[in-house]
C-alpha cells in the first residue's frame, strides 16, 4: 500500500509534471521502446489517484542535451534509468537541467547508480535521490511525498524505501523495498497503452521490443550485476499477460524482441511461450525475431525451447554461455557451467538440427592465463563448436561483485577507460558531445599485459582462420587426421616462426597493435570509413584487407608451409596431398566480390563430404577418391566493395556464411549477435 502524506494548507495539490529518460542506442537506425521508465509509468498511473501526475513523452534515443534539457524543462521530477550505455549523457542532461531549474527534483536508478552511491552522489551534487533495486514501488511513492510538499526542500524522504537522500550534508540511505512476488502488480506499459503517445509522435520509428517474462537470477557469476539487481528468486508475470503482449508486438508489426530474462528457458512454461510466439509468426508474421538468453541449466528443456524458436525462425541461433572453461577461473567467478558432456551433447543436437549456435568466452577474467585460456577456446572447438565463439572483452559493471576493491585487488584487474562502440556501428560523427565509455580489464594477477595482448590475439586469430571459414577445412584435417589440438594449429600463427610468412606475419602484427591500441584507451573495434563507414572486428577488418589488397594467393601459400611444418612432427601424418587438397578447396569456396565465371577444381578425396561430416560430430573416413567440385560462383554475386562487406562479411558472421554454399539473406542489426 502507498502512504499518503497528510495534507497541510502549504500542500501543493496540482498535476506533477514528470519527465523520464531511458536512453539507448540506435541500432541500424532502429530503437528500443523505453521499456524500463515505461514500466514506472503504467504502475504510477494504475495505483495513483486519479490526474495526480503528467507524464511528459520519454526521452528513448541519444539527441542534443541542449534538446534534452529543452524537452524536460517543465517537468517537477525527472527520472533518468541508467547503464553503462546512457550514464554520461544522462549525467550531463541531469546537470544542465538542475542548473536551469534547481527546483527539478532529479532521480536516477537503474543499474549504473552503485549499492553503495556516496562517491557518486557527492561527484554528482544535482542528483537529488538515487533509487536501487526494484524501482516501481519506490517511484510512486517519492512521486506521492513529492505532490504532498509545498516544495523540494520540504519532502521527507524518511519513508520512501530503496532511496538515498540527501539531508543537509549528509546522505541517507533508507532500507530497501521487499521484491514484488506478484509481477503483475506492474502493468504492462505495452497493453496499458503508455507508448502509443510515443509511437504517434514517431511515425516514421522502427520500434524495437525488450520484455521480460520473470525476475530474477539464480546465480552470481562476479561480473554480472544480474543477481545483484533483482536477486535470486524468479517470480514470473502471468502468462495471460505474456499472450496479450505478444499479440500487441503481432498488432504494431514489431520485429525484434529482446527478451531480458536472465534465463529463459529456466521455467517449464517457457516451452508454452515460445511456442505462441511462433503461432504469432507464423500465422501474421511477427515478430520476426525473439532473442533470448538461454538458460545455464535445464539442457532438455533449453534444447526444447531453441528448437522452437529456431524451426519458427524467431531465433537466429543458440547462444551457449561458457564463459570460461578453466576449473580454477569458474571458481573465482562463482559461475557453474553446464558440464562438458552436456555441452557437447546440446552442441551435437543443433548442429544435427541444423541450429547455428555460439559460445561466449571472456578475455581476461580472474586466474585465467594464457595457457588455459586458448587451452579453453581449443576445447569448446574439439566439443563441436564450428559455428562462432564470441571473444568478449571483460567490463568491469558498477554493481557486480569484480567492482568491489577488494575483490579487484585479489585478482590483480588493471582496467582502463574506452569508448563504448556498437559491432558493425556507424563511424558518423554526430553533434552529440557526451560520449559513453567502460571499464575494460586489460590484464590481471594471471594475465599479464603481454599475455593478454597475445590472448587477444590469439582470439582474432582463431576467429579469422576457424570461424570466418578462411582455414577452416584444413584446420578440421590437420587436427582430425594430424592428431594436433587446435591450440597447437593456431599458434603456429600467432606465437610460431613466420619470419618466412610476410603475409601471415603482418596479419599478426595488426592484431597485437590492435589488442595495444585497446590497452592504451582505443576502441574494441577497428574503424573503417573506407569499409562502408563502420567498426570492424579485427578478424573482419583482416579478410576484407587480404581480399582487398589481392593477398589471398600468398596468404594459403604460406599458410600451407606454416600448417606443414607443424605436421611434420606428427605421429600420424596426413594422406598423401591431402593438405595440399584441403588449401585448395578451402581457398577456391571463400566467397570474393566481382566473380564472373563458376569455378571447377579436382582433388583427390571428397574432402567436402568429410570435412561436413566431421563438424556435425558425424563419423567419416578420408580415403583415396578423385572429386571433381563445380563451385558456383555466380548464382549469388557481389558486384561493389560495400555489398560484399555487407552482404558476406556482416551478415554472414553470425552463419559463418563466408563459403560458397552457405547463403545468407538476413540483414543483422548493427551491435547484435
Amino acid at each position: 500500500m502507498v502512504s499518503h502524506a497528510p495534507m497541510t494548507k502549504n500542500t501543493r495539490m496540482r498535476p506533477l509534471t514528470i519527465g523520464q529518460v531511458q536512453i539507448n542506442n540506435s541500432f541500424s537506425n532502429q530503437n528500443y521502446f523505453p521499456y524500463s521508465v515505461g514500466l514506472l509509468q503504467a504502475y504510477v498511473e494504475k495505483h495513483a489517484p486519479p490526474d495526480a501526475f503528467g507524464f511528459l513523452l520519454p526521452l528513448y534515443k541519444r539527441l542534443p542535451v541542449s534538446q534534452a534539457v529543452a524537452h524536460l524543462e517543465s517537468a517537477d521530477v525527472v527520472a533518468f534509468s541508467t547503464y553503462v550505455w546512457n550514464i554520461r549523457i544522462s549525467l550531463e542532461i541531469a546537470r544542465r537541467l538542475k542548473a536551469h531549474n534547481p527546483a527539478v527534483c532529479i532521480v536516477f536508478g537503474g543499474p549504473q547508480v552503485p549499492d553503495r552511491p556516496e562517491a557518486f552522489l557527492r561527484e554528482h551534487p544535482f542528483i537529488d535521490l538515487a533509487c536501487h533495486g526494484e524501482g516501481e514501488r519506490a517511484f510512486l511513492q517519492l512521486l506521492e511525498q513529492r505532490r504532498h510538499a509545498a516544495s523540494l526542500e520540504a519532502v521527507d524522504w524518511r519513508e520512501v524505501p530503496s532511496l538515498t537522500w540527501r539531508d543537509g550534508e549528509r546522505l541517507v540511505t533508507n532500507p530497501r523495498a521487499a521484491r514484488l512476488k506478484t509481477l503483475d502488480e506492474i502493468p504492462s506499459p505495452y497493453l496499458e497503452g503508455v507508448f502509443e503517445p510515443l509511437i504517434a509522435a514517431n511515425p516514421d520509428e522502427t520500434w524495437l521490443a525488450l520484455w521480460e517474462t520473470n525476475r530474477g537470477c539464480p546465480f552470481s557469476c562476479t561480473f554480472c550485476d544480474w543477481g545483484s539487481a533483482v536477486a535470486a528468486k524468479v517470480y514470473p508475470f502471468d502468462l495471460t499477460r505474456l499472450h496479450g503482449e505478444l499479440d500487441w508486438f503481432a498488432a504494431h508489426r514489431t520485429e525484434f524482441i529482446f527478451c531480458c530474462d536472465a534465463n529463459f528457458g529456466i521455467l517449464p512454461r517457457d516451452i508454452e511461450i515460445a511456442t505462441y510466439a511462433a503461432k504469432l509468426k507464423a500465422e501474421r508474421g511477427y515478430p520476426q525475431a525473439l532473442s533470448v538468453q538461454n538458460t545455464k541449466n535445464a539442457t532438455e528443456r533449453a534444447y526444447e525451447v531453441q528448437s522452437i524458436l529456431s524451426r519458427s525462425g524467431l531465433n537466429k541461433g543458440v547462444t551457449l554461455s561458457l564463459q570460461s572453461v578453466d576449473p580454477g577461473t569458474l571458481e573465482k567467478i562463482k559461475r557453474k557451467n553446464i558440464s562438458s558432456d552436456s555441452y557437447r551433447e546440446l552442441q551435437r543436437r543443433f548442429t544435427r538440427d541444423r541450429v547455428e549456435t555460439y559460445s561466449d568466452l571472456i578475455l581476461g577474467l580472474p586466474g585465467e592465463t594464457y595457457a588455459s585460456f586458448t587451452e579453453g577456446v581449443s576445447a569448446v572447438i574439439e566439443q563441436g563448436q564450428h559455428n562462432r565463439i564470441q571473444f568478449n572483452n571483460l567490463t568491469i559493471l558498477p554493481n557486480a561483485e569484480m567492482a568491489d576493491p577488494a575483490y579487484r585487488a585479489a585478482h590483480g584487474l588493471e582496467t582502463v577507460e574506452t569508448k563504448i562502440i556498437n559491432i558493425h556501428g556507424t563511424l558518423v560523427a554526430d553533434d552529440d558531445e557526451v560520449h559513453e565509455s567502460q571499464e575494460l580489464v586489460i590484464a590481471t594477477a594471471t594475465l599479464p599485459r603481454d599475455d593478454w595482448r597475445r590472448a587477444r590475439a590469439f582470439s582474432w586469430m582463431t576467429a579469422l582462420l576457424h570461424f570466418d571459414k578462411v582455414l577452416q577445412i584444413p584446420l578440421v584435417l590437420a587436427h582430425e587426421l594430424g592428431g594436433l589440438s587446435y591450440r597447437e594449429l593456431i599458434l603456429q600463427f600467432t606465437d610460431g616462426d613466420l619470419s618466412e610468412a610476410p603475409v601471415l606475419e603482418g596479419v599478426r602484427r595488426f592484431f597485437i597493435e590492435t589488442a595495444a591500441s585497446i590497452q592504451a584507451g582505443g576502441t574494441e573495434y577497428v574503424p573503417a570509413p573506407q569499409w562502408l563507414n563502420i567498426f570492424w572486428p579485427a578478424d573482419e577488418h583482416a579478410l576484407i584487407e587480404l581480399v582487398f589488397e589481392n593477398r589471398l594467393d600468398a596468404f594459403y601459400a604460406e599458410a600451407e608451409r606454416v600448417l606443414t611444418r607443424a605436421l611434420a612432427s606428427s605421429a600420424t601424418p596426413l594422406p598423401p596431398g591431402a593438405l595440399h587438397d584441403a588449401i585448395t578447396l578451402n581457398q577456391a569456396l571463400l566467397k570474393r566480390p566481382f566473380e564472373t565465371a563458376d569455378c571447377v577444381i579436382e582433388v583427390g578425396y571428397d574432402l567436402l563430404a568429410w570435412h561436413r561430416a566431421k563438424v556435425v560430430g558425424d563419423e567419416a573416413t578420408l580415403t583415396p577418391s578423385p572429386t571433381r567440385y563445380h563451385i558456383d560462383r555466380t548464382s549469388e554475386r557481389w558486384t561493389t566493395w560495400d555489398d560484399w562487406c555487407r552482404q558476406v562479411i556482416w551478415y554472414g558472421n553470425k552463419k559463418g556464411a563466408y563459403l560458397y554454399g552457405n547463403c545468407v539473406t538476413t540483414r543483422e542489426i548493427a551491435g547484435h549477435y
